[in-house]
């Protein structure tokens, strides 16, 4: 694009002159701002307001449409509507500003209309600005109002996105009292039952294009709608840190997640949920599992649902150690707060059974990446707190509830091996069956002779007379039990040696098969590698023979091509000079007609000039002389000689300003034409 202005550049457009602003952040450039259609350029009146700005869209080449002319007087009247301020703007054509554009061709088809002050949603978002919850509700609400407005009279924006929605709520710049606390802006796109469709048609912008319509173009009366819910749901969800420190970048969702049951989805369902309550949710739920645009909640029922949320009802943030989270505080029935009120987000202590429960519980339930991811981060946080316990029964909960195979499967399949080896150690030199077979067996032979050690010294009451006896009888059934015992352990021990002798019999047995298996393909491998070699030293030969072949066939080869490039050089010599002599005779004839050509031109415009000077003097005279139809004949007839070539006619004398008042006539027949 070759119109690149300068800061101070002077502009005059429909008989205003204009400077071009400089930018805020850099004094050496043009405040100018780029978008998918153009480049929007401030300019200032010489003696106007701040907030009397005006922006100049340049559009790139192909979007420099000549039916923006019939839209724009359509979109006249629709910029009385709050936020739709832009409507009211001026295309420059070649009709009324040819003088302009034929200096500057790229401002063909520019629009001139009121520059909006203020940062856009856009610059909002990627500062990660967290807004104050009163803000957010402002915001909201006056998007809502703006949607429903335009929904009223038929209309769609055809292509909402953070980058073209202002805030003219931030301004630096005083605005007049009224101005509304959003605007739209790039309107080029806007569907109306009274306009043409567009050429050229926009599919939606990441972030906010439904993943079912993004790879069509928009252009009805409700593509505004799913957009319209992603940008009121970042709008109040801006008040809340965990959503602005999980946003994606240059929209709070990637394109990718649109529609799908994403980690964001539900941290900003969430906050909703709890900062403005469950019709909110409720809307921009529909919105998300819409199946078209049709079926997306209006910006009316959204500007209700808004509306009917109190100054009383606007969260409080809450600060806890660990990241900000917003709680909305409800009484209990004692009258204090809520004993359930808790942060999802702060730091775990070491879980309990019933903990683990009520999140293996959650996650049934939710079915939330964001539920395991947050159990794998507490199982994490146990782990470095030296909590092996704790964490291994987080982990053991969140094991059913991941995909076999996954990533996430594997390592907490990891995690939870190495935990139990950390908590059960394993004897040394022992197999683990055979141990554990051991130890439990000798677990129930222990309990049997204490059980009976037990009953033997439990002393009797009833009959004092036999004690002596009985507690013979119960010394004898003691060494019985010990001689029980200790004969069970011998038998335990000898075949646990049995075993572990069959065991190291069967490993020596594996090992020296082992052995033998090794060596015979070691002795393969030999025999192998002598049969390949001899392969490659058979085809090494043939290869040889083959290309002492194909180097005589190649000799023979070259000399044929030589003695033929040779022969076709002479006569390709031959024909170009032949041909450059015909080419000379021709150049010459052309040069000379180019000569009589530019003679000719050059005496048509000189008679041209003298025509066009006769012409305006016989306008200036008819308009003296009172006969405005005459007038205006030689007005045209000026005008259409001068548009045959005004590059030159704009040079020669006073032409230029001749063709200036003459094209002022015709635009105002009440302008008097000067002598010149």
């Amino acid at each position: 694009m070759s119109f690149q202005p300068n800061p101070g550049d002077e502009l005059i457009i429909n008989g205003t002159a204009y400077v071009v602003g400089r930018h805020p952040a850099a004094p050496g450039l043009a405040y100018a701002q780029a978008g998918r259609q153009g480049i929007v350029y401030q300019l200032n009146a010489k003696n106007g307001a701040p907030h009397e700005a005006k922006a100049l869209k340049v559009f790139f080449p192909k979007f420099r449409i000549p039916a923006m002319v019939y839209q724009s007087e359509h979109m006249e009247t629709y910029g009385d509507i709050p936020g739709l301020q832009v409507c009211k703007r001026d295309v420059l054509t070649p009709e009324r500003n040819g003088s302009l554009i034929a200096e500057q061709p790229d401002l063909l088809y520019a629009v001139l209309m009121p520059w909006v002050h203020g940062m856009t949603w856009f610059d909002c978002l990627t500062d990660q600005r967290q807004l104050e919850a009163s803000d957010s509700l402002a915001l909201a609400r006056a998007l809502a109002g703006i949607g429903s407005a335009m929904e009223q009279k038929g209309l769609a924006h055809c292509d909402l996105s953070a980058p073209n929605v202002m805030l003219p709520f931030f301004s630096e710049v005083e605005l007049p009292e009224g101005t509304s606390a959003v605007e739209l802006v790039d309107v080029e796109q806007m569907y109306s039952t009274k306009m043409d469709r567009p050429d050229a048609l926009l599919a939606g912008s990441p972030g906010y294009a439904a993943h079912r319509t993004v790879h069509s173009g928009l252009w009805s009366a409700y593509a505004d709608r799913f957009a319209g819910a992603i940008i009121i749901g970042e709008m109040l969800g801006w008040s809340d840190r965990v959503v602005v420190d999980k946003a994606w970048g240059e929209s709070y969702f990637d394109q990718h997640e649109m529609q799908t049951p994403c980690e964001r989805y539900f941290i900003l369902r969430k906050s909703l949920e709890a900062r403005w309550g469950s019709k909110v949710v409720e809307l921009f739920s529909r919105a998300w599992d819409s199946q078209d645009l049709s079926s997306c909640p209006t910006f009316g029922e959204w500007l209700v649902v808004l509306n009917a949320v109190t100054e009383q009802e606007i969260p409080v943030e809450t600060i806890e150690s660990g990241p900000a989270v917003t709680e909305t505080i409800e009484p209990a029935a004692t009258g204090g707060p809520s004993s359930e009120t808790v942060s999802s987000l702060a730091t775990p202590a070491p879980l309990k059974a019933e903990q683990v429960a009520l999140l293996n519980q959650d996650v049934l339930e939710q079915g939330e990446r964001g539920v395991t991811d947050k159990l794998f981060r507490q199982a994490r946080e146990l782990e470095q707190q030296n909590k092996p316990a704790a964490a291994l029964e987080v982990y053991r909960s969140l094991y059913h509830f991941v995909e076999d195979g996954s990533p996430l499967h594997v390592e907490v399949s990891a995690a939870i091996t190495g935990l139990e080896e950390q908590l059960n150690p394993k004897l040394p030199e022992q197999p683990e069956k055979s141990k554990a077979w051991y130890r439990s067996k000798m677990f129930i032979v222990t309990a049997s002779a204490a059980v009976v050690l037990l009953a033997a010294g439990i002393p009797t009451v009833s009959i004092l007379a036999d004690q002596s006896s009985q507690r013979q009888i119960e010394a004898a059934k003691q060494e019985e039990a010990l001689k029980a015992a200790k004969a069970a352990e011998e038998k335990l021990a000898a075949e646990q040696e049995a075993a572990q002798k069959l065991l190291t019999d069967k490993q020596q047995q594996a090992k020296q098969q082992a052995l033998a298996a090794q060596k015979q393909q070691e002795e393969q491998k030999k025999q192998q590698a002598l049969i390949d070699q001899q392969v490659k030293y058979e085809a090494y030969l043939a290869q040889k023979e083959q290309n002492k072949q194909a180097d005589a066939k190649l000799a023979k080869q070259k000399a044929y091509d030589q003695q033929a490039k040779y022969e076709k050089y002479l006569a390709l010599k031959k024909e170009q000079e032949a041909r450059a002599i015909k080419e000379e005779a021709a150049r010459k004839a052309a040069a000379e007609a180019e000569q009589k050509r530019k003679d000719a031109i050059k005496a048509r415009n000189k008679e041209n000039v003298l025509q066009l000077i006769s012409l305006y003097n016989k306008a200036y005279a008819s308009q003296e002389g009172g006969s405005m139809a005459k007038a205006k004949s030689f007005a045209k007839r000026f005008r259409a000689l001068y548009d045959s070539n005004p590059s030159y006619y704009r040079r020669v004398g006073e032409v230029g300003y001749r063709a200036s008042s003459i094209y002022n006539f015709l635009g105002d027949t009440n302008f008097r034409l000067p002598k010149i």
